[in-house]
Order: structure tokens, then sequence, then C-alpha cells
């Protein structure tokens, strides 16, 4: 049995951040309940890269493995009544409404803590539930573009450049994880819910520890370079440079075995400290020219033979197919009853004792609606007549 076995988390989030965290749950063992609208949740209908699928996209397949689905319109009064009695017996609820929806439908943490008081009820928001920005969109890009973190990217002049990743998503997902885990323990001890309350902008800047320290304590301002340098905050030479035939990725070396390793005396005459970091263009320029006479395979191994940091710049076709991944199982793969053969990033953390499992893939809307409902105590009479009446979707669209 997977560690969160026996618990039940309702999953009313949409689009990544929210159904991304919810699947973690899942994968250690919580009954996931994904909660979405008749029509299906919003990322069913918004494909990542134009994959649609056969009925599932690969975005929603992604990010909602190990959940059931059911179909409910939160809106009609049997919806409310189906909301009511599963949060009942709940153990969390997550939701990523804009600000005021959750009230609107009844949902908020006040309403719902009175019908289950130990109930962790997970509130993921773009910048907080109340303040300035509270009713601005919460997406990806315009939070990397707000927390400071695509000005350290990029020349200087240039436009700052942004993650290949929904970098903030992804990050906020984990927040929230964290968050409900955290809660859950404290519910073990203490028997007690509470609101746990998660937002994109706090996320991204708080991962942002140490670059954001050297800034506030240490006073160095945030300049990018005319170079291409990876990082602010780090002496040059670090990041990636051309080779004859590819790129490589470099980090932090020492001079004398740098200029050893690509024969080029002269970087052995710089100081590493002054030329690293007042003269970082310069010195960056110099180890770019040297590199660029070398194939990468070649490079990387006169760089290994004097221990100096460095790697291959993959694509994803090199990093799925890489040993090191094959080896730790980074990926699963497991047959969809609509999607057929998926291979996909797994649970990366790994138990001795309660590994994360799958159980199934993605659901189709309302493909569980059924049996939510009849487990919460709705007998056959009753979940027909809330499907005559609109309030449920009983089966896959």
């Amino acid at each position: 049995m997977g560690i969160l076995d026996g618990y039940t988390v309702l999953d009313c989030s949409i689009a990544m951040a929210g159904p991304f965290a919810a699947q973690r749950l899942g994968d250690l063992g919580a009954d996931v309940i994904k909660v979405e609208p008749i029509t299906g949740e919003w990322q069913r209908h918004a494909p990542a890269g134009g994959i649609t699928g056969n009925k599932i996209n690969v975005s929603f397949l992604s990010l909602n493995r190990n959940k059931r689905s059911l179909a409910v319109d939160l809106k009609t009064e049997g919806g409310k009544q189906i909301m009511r009695k599963l949060v009942a017996k709940a153990d969390v609820f997550i939701q990523n409404y804009r600000a005021g929806v959750a009230g609107r439908l009844g949902v908020d943490y006040e309403t719902l803590s009175v019908i289950n008081p130990g109930l962790i009820y997970v509130s993921m928001t773009g910048y907080g539930e109340d303040g300035p920005h509270a009713q601005r969109p919460g997406q990806d890009l315009l939070l990397q573009a707000m927390s400071g973190a695509m000005m350290s990217t990029g020349r200087k002049g240039e436009p700052p450049q942004a993650a290949g990743q929904y970098l903030v998503d992804a990050v906020t997902a984990y927040t929230a994880f964290e968050g409900a885990l955290a809660a859950l323990l404290h519910r073990e001890r203490t028997g007690e819910g509470q609101k746990v309350e998660v937002n994109m902008l706090d996320a991204i800047t708080t991962l942002q520890m140490q670059e954001l320290s050297v800034f506030t304590v240490g006073g160095k301002p945030q300049e990018r370079s005319d170079e291409l340098h990876a990082h602010v905050y780090i002496r040059a030479p670090y990041g990636t440079f051309a080779t004859t035939d590819g790129y490589i990725a470099l980090a932090m070396p020492n001079f004398s075995g740098l200029a050893h390793a690509l024969e080029t005396p002269a970087l052995a005459e710089l100081d590493e400290k002054t030329a690293g970091w007042d003269e970082r263009d310069a010195t960056f320029a110099m180890v770019r020219d040297a590199i660029a006479k070398f194939a990468t395979k070649d490079c990387l191994a006169r760089l290994d033979a004097e221990g100096i940091w460095a790697g291959p710049v993959y694509g994803y076709a090199e990093l799925v197919a890489d040993p090191q991944i094959a080896h730790n199982g980074t990926f699963i793969e497991y047959d969809h009853p609509t999607e057929g053969h998926v291979k996909t990033p797994g649970f990366p953390i790994k138990f001795s004792r309660t590994p994360s499992e799958l159980r199934r893939g993605a659901p189709l809307t309302g493909e569980h609606t059924d049996d939510i409902l009849g487990a919460a105590g709705f007998s056959n009479e009753e979940i027909a007549a809330l499907a005559e009446t609109g309030a449920i979707g009983r089966g896959p669209l």
C-alpha cells in the first residue's frame, strides 16, 4: 500500500499546478477524486504542443493519473448536495479558483470546515487570496517575469529569457504537495484540520532563496552581461558553449586545469577571482573561443581528465535514452484504454517500504461518477435523478 492509502483527496483544480499537486498525492496512494465540470476540466481542451490524443490529450494525461473522475455541476443544488456529502468524508480539498469563485460555489474554507473540521483545505492562487494583485491572472510566464528570475538570463540590453518549462506551475505544485503533507502530519498529531494557502508568486520567489539573499543581504545588484552567462551571481566561465558538433555546459572550472584542457595557456595567467568577476565577459569570450575548436566528446574527455565540472547539453531525445535515466526508473510505462502505450515521468521520490504506484491512467470525463456517488451513499435512483436534472455527467465524453 502507498503511504497515503486510505486518504481521500477532492481535486477541484484546473490547468497544471493544482492537478500536478493532486497527482503526487495519488501517486502515494491517496484516492484522488477529480471533481470537474460535466464538459470536462479546462486542460482537457487545451493540449500543450497541439497533441490532442484520441480521447484524452497529452497535457491532461500527464497530470491526472491515479485519479477518478466525477463530472458534476457545482452550480446546481444537486451538485452542491454531492459536494457536501463528499467533503464530510474527505481528507484533503484542493482548489485553484480565481479569488471569490470558491465562495460563490459554496466550497470556500469557511463553509467546508464547518462540514468537516478535520479537512485539509489547500487553496492555490496566483498572487495571494487578497492584496493589490489578487485579481491578476496567475499564469506561468507572467509569474516568471514578475519574480525577477528572467532578469538573470540573457544578454544585457536584450529581452530576458523565460525558462523552457512551465517552471512556476511545477514549483507551485510541489509547494502545495508539501503543504498538504505537512498539514496531514499535523492532523495526525492533533486531530486539527486547517487551511493551507499557496500562491505562485511566493513559490517562485522563495525558490530563489540564494540569489535574492545575495541581493537583499549582500547588496550585490542583479546585472546581466554582454556574454550569455548562465547566472548573474556566479563567476565566469559559467554557461553553455558551442563545440564543433554541439554544445557543452561548463561550471566554475579552475583556470589552470582549464588552460591545460583547452590548450589555451593565457587562461592560466588570469586570476580566477578578479577575472571571473570583474572581467566576466572577456573571460567568457576567451573560453568560448577555445571550446569552439573541439568536438563535444573530445572536449568533455579533456575537461574530465582535469577534474573540471562539465557535461553534455541534451535534448529530450538524449535525456530519455540516457542509461542513468533507465537505471533510475525515471519514466513509467503503461497501456491506457484509449490512448494506447504511455511513457511518462513517474514519481521522483523512492520509499523503501511504501513505494509510489501507478493504479490507473488519467480518467475520461465522468468515468467514475456512479462509483464515487455510490460509495458516498447515493442510491441508484438518486444518481439517476441527479443525471436527469443535469447535475452530473455519468459517462465518458
